[in-house]
């Protein structure tokens, strides 16, 4: 065809996505962008298994849509085909006119443009399409599991190093405490041992000053008996 891959894409993009409902297909459930972020997943703990994530839902998402319209444009061959018929039918909606009678009219209306008079030419060129959409979807899975290895594989890496050194830093923990506990209990113990040796001590020194005096009395009487007696 003589139009450009950005124009055809542009025309392929309005057969799926309504103009006034960017982002949604037809017969999908209106969105206004992107999903929004959910909220980060709480840490597991380690008392049991992890809990499998939520199921999530998707939704047509116009940058998506706008990529599959590329896509389905740079695989268009040239003259009538199953996008034309589409066009022609998409023409025909507004019509009232009963789901079959909308089908063959749009196929009056793509022989009369000049399209195959075969309708495998339909089919055939449709399933062209989903087939060129299947490998594009091949590819992003491979983008998609690449990423996941090296986005959340690094983040569970992450959550098991933490992990392992919270585990480690406990059993720390529980070490240490063990250790005040035996230094609270040894300190009780100094206090009174304190106690007791200063008492001890003290009443040492007691007993050896009044023993000190004991004999220095008796020296100190005796020199003075001898002074007495012993001059005469």
């Amino acid at each position: 065809m003589p139009e450009s891959d950005k124009s055809i894409g542009r025309k392929i993009l309005s057969f799926f996505i309504k103009e006034d409902e960017q982002g949604v297909a037809t017969g999908s459930a209106p969105t206004t962008g992107p999903a929004s972020p959910r909220p980060p997943a709480p840490t597991p703990s380690n008392s049991g298994p992890e809990a499998p994530a939520p199921a999530q839902t998707g939704s047509v998402d116009s940058k998506f849509a706008e990529h599959f319209a590329t896509v389905l444009a740079q695989n268009n061959p040239p003259g009538p085909d199953y996008f034309e018929f589409r066009e022609a039918l998409r023409s025909l909606s507004n019509l009232g006119l009963p789901e079959d009678k909308q089908y063959q009219a749009a196929w009056a209306s793509f022989k009369a443009m000049g399209g195959s008079t075969d309708m495998t030419t339909l089919t055939n060129t449709a399933n062209g399409y989903i087939a060129a959409l299947n490998k594009d979807r091949d590819g992003f899975g491979k983008s998609v599991e690449a990423a996941l290895t090296e986005r959340v594989g690094g983040l569970q890496n992450e959550q098991k190093r933490l992990q392992a050194e919270n585990e480690s830093l406990a059993k720390q923990l529980i070490e240490i405490q063990k250790q005040i506990d035996a230094n609270t209990a040894r300190l009780t113990s100094i206090s009174g041992e304190i106690t007791e040796q200063g008492g001890k001590i003290t009443q040492n020194k007691q007993n050896y000053e009044t023993t000190f005096a004991h004999f220095v009395d008796q020296i100190k009487g005796d020199i003075a008996k001898m002074t007495q007696y012993l001059n005469q």
